[in-house]
């Protein structure tokens, strides 16, 4: 089985910081780009840190709420997230599931009989999500959208010993690099 990851706040919507899940608003292109992963028959899960809720920003009910909220949206364009993987807990709570750390992959894998290494993580923040995917072996994209830019380079430092399998302009330009690799080696999803 074949998954792709895909960071929340900068990769598919939002701002790339935290954002109240009442307030989060997808990116036009992102329910096409997730359309064209599920169409091709690509386990796609949304994988985030939700730090907010450990810090008392706003409960895990109203992150809940805001996940279905998101999930309308994309029905509405015929695309949907297979699963939803989130960190509530706080910095110092220093849980196994916030990333960097690969709890959340940890749990996808064993949930859906996932290999890690034939799998991506699309995101924007090379401290986090570039970080992840390199700590389990799976393809690493990084987004220039939200925080990716800074990611590339004034946050450089915080993950300079990984190098992305591909930079991608959006989601767009992700899906469509994951695609291709997919077809180039003629991996069947």
């Amino acid at each position: 089985m074949r998954a792709v990851f895909i960071d929340r706040d900068g990769t598919i919507g939002g701002t790339g910081g935290g954002i109240h899940p009442f307030d989060f608003s997808l990116y036009n292109f992102a329910p096409a780009a997730i359309k064209s992963l599920n169409e091709i028959g690509v386990k796609v899960f949304l994988f985030t840190n939700q730090t907010r809720v450990g810090r008392g920003y706003f409960t895990e009910a109203d992150l809940l709420k805001g996940f279905k909220m998101m999930q309308k949206e994309l029905a509405k364009h015929s695309a949907f997230l297979d699963e939803i993987y989130y960190c509530p807990h706080s910095p110092d709570d220093r849980c196994e599931c916030q990333k960097p750390n690969i709890g959340l992959l940890l749990k996808a894998r064993e949930m859906h009989n996932l290999k890690l290494e034939e799998c991506y993580v699309v995101g924007d923040t090379g401290s986090s999500d570039m970080l992840a995917a390199y700590k389990a072996g799976a393809k690493k994209v990084l987004v220039k959208t939200g925080w990716g830019k800074g990611s590339l380079t004034r946050f450089r430092h915080e993950w300079q010993d990984v190098q992305p399998d591909y930079i991608a302009e959006n989601l767009v330009t992700a899906v469509d690099w994951i695609i291709n690799d997919l077809h180039k080696y003629k991996i069947r999803v």
